[in-house]
């Protein structure tokens, strides 16, 4: 494939906006309801909306409050506006990001300082959280040098808290929960887990990039979960995406601190650079203006009325594919009904669920295949509300055809989930699945082959690579 050049002269407008439409043309057909994640669409008009104010502020930089005032402000009344939707306390502060794992980042950043500030002789910082919790802090503990000691979690999908008792020690500068965690969408005790946190004089951080604005409206329509944010107040940070059940445009989210003197610990500056004293709030130096133009925006247009509107068909669109899936034979639902996120797994000796996603697929879904086990996750949305009925006959003839012809386990993408969901040794498959990322981002890099009946050429490989590693492991006993 010979490499993409900058062209000689411009393209004429209408030429390029022509091949842009044409590659979106490939892309997850999200505006009919055929997505389960990634996109949080809230209609026409709205994004309409959204995108005018983006572009508003297209080549605007949040780096210097003072010279776009207008940036400050809106970043501001955001976070009261979270603030008040999290019930966080007139102390309550906080700062815009570009998304949940840079909001991760940044709290573990935080929470490491601050531990350090205390006790300066520790080494290796250790985080306490569930296993469910989000693979940012996975990224942000090897980037800051930290440890993570991953609590087990129960069959209902909530944190065990007498393991999270054990792993709590002397190294601990931080407790994590989920609200919810996104594997199964339940909701982790944080009561219980603040308990902990006082207990032990550590800070607790909630992670609610997916629920922080969509849990508080469920709550209002009547659907029952534990307290879970800035009510508890052992809470000392939370996040919240905007981007999510916000109806934002991508790239904005929000990281809130019970007080300030939480919050300074995230700040970075260095006063002995040649170009002048730099400071910044968060790990960007330019912060686009669009987002935040965006999301504060989404906010005024959607209003209180609207979130419960869109809340309460997301609520429904759940509970149809909750009813869908319990219908059936061979499927079950994972976690607890308090959060929009579905997921279904296969009963023992079902369907194998892998299979059922590939044929989900080949009819025009997105997918979002889970392991540990093997589960198909689906975050619902408003825009579902017209998929969803189709959706549930499509999965209930994909899993009767995976159930009278169990061979398709062995063809397609199933056959890779389903051989890496088995082999034993974990670096093995890490190492194939960066040598996917390798030939993705390579120089003759191309998008990734989603579907069709065939694998793409490096899967062969990586089959025989896994069957052979878990023959070697257990004995040669295959």
């Amino acid at each position: 494939m010979s490499p993409v050049r900058i062209p000689a002269t411009g393209d004429l407008p209408e030429s390029i906006l022509a091949s842009l439409a044409a590659m979106r043309g490939e892309d997850a057909r999200y505006r009919e309801g055929r997505t389960w994640s990634m996109i949080y669409y809230a209609g026409d008009g709205h994004h309409q909306l959204v995108q005018a104010a983006h572009d508003l502020y297209l080549a605007e930089n949040a780096l210097n409050p003072m010279a776009f005032k207008s940036l400050r402000r809106m970043e501001v009344e955001v976070v009261q506006m979270a603030s008040g939707l999290l019930n966080g306390p007139p102390s309550t502060v906080g700062c815009m990001t570009s998304g949940g794992t840079e909001s991760l980042i940044l709290a573990m950043k935080t929470w490491r300082d601050a531990g350090l500030s205390r006790r300066p002789w520790l080494r290796s910082p250790e985080v306490v959280l569930p296993r469910t919790a989000h693979p940012a802090f996975d990224k942000a503990a090897h980037m800051l040098g930290m440890r993570l000691r991953k609590a087990e979690i129960g069959a209902d999908g909530r944190v065990d808290l007498h393991h999270v008792g054990r792993l709590i020690g002397r190294r601990t500068v931080l407790l994590v929960g989920s609200a919810p965690q996104y594997p199964h969408g339940t909701v982790d005790p944080i009561p219980q887990l603040g308990e902990l946190a006082a207990r032990h004089g550590i800070p607790l951080h909630v992670d609610a990039c997916f629920g922080g604005f969509i849990l508080p409206w469920l709550e209002r329509l009547g659907v029952v979960m534990p307290a879970w944010d800035l009510r508890v107040p052992q809470v000392r940070s939370i996040s919240a995406d905007l981007h999510k059940y916000g109806y934002a445009a991508k790239g904005a989210a929000v990281l809130l601190y019970r007080r300030i003197e939480d919050m300074k610990h995230q700040f970075f500056v260095t006063t002995d650079w040649p170009g002048g004293i730099y400071a910044s709030p968060g790990l960007a130096g330019t912060r686009p203006g669009g987002p935040i133009a965006a999301a504060w925006a989404a906010l005024h247009a959607m209003g209180e009325q609207g979130y419960l509107e869109r809340a309460g068909e997301a609520w429904q669109v759940a509970e149809r594919l909750r009813a869908g899936v319990r219908a059936i034979p061979g499927l079950h639902l994972l976690g607890r009904p308090e959060s929009p996120i579905v997921t279904w797994a296969a009963d023992p000796g079902g369907p194998d669920v892998y299979a059922i996603a590939d044929l989900l697929q080949a009819a025009g879904w997105s997918v979002d295949r889970q392991q540990a086990p093997a589960s198909v996750h689906c975050s619902t949305n408003a825009v579902n509300l017209q998929a969803v009925d189709r959706y549930l006959a499509d999965l209930a003839e994909a899993a009767d055809r995976v159930r009278s012809n169990p061979s398709l386990s062995g063809e397609g993408q199933a056959a890779m989930y389903g051989m890496m969901a088995k082999v034993p040794v974990n670096g093995l498959v890490q190492r194939e699945v960066r040598k996917v990322m390798e030939k993705m981002y390579g120089p003759d890099g191309a998008p990734p082959e989603l579907g069709g009946e065939a694998l793409p050429p490096w899967a062969g490989k990586a089959l025989d690579l896994f069957d052979r590693a878990r023959r070697r492991v257990r004995g040669g006993r295959g």
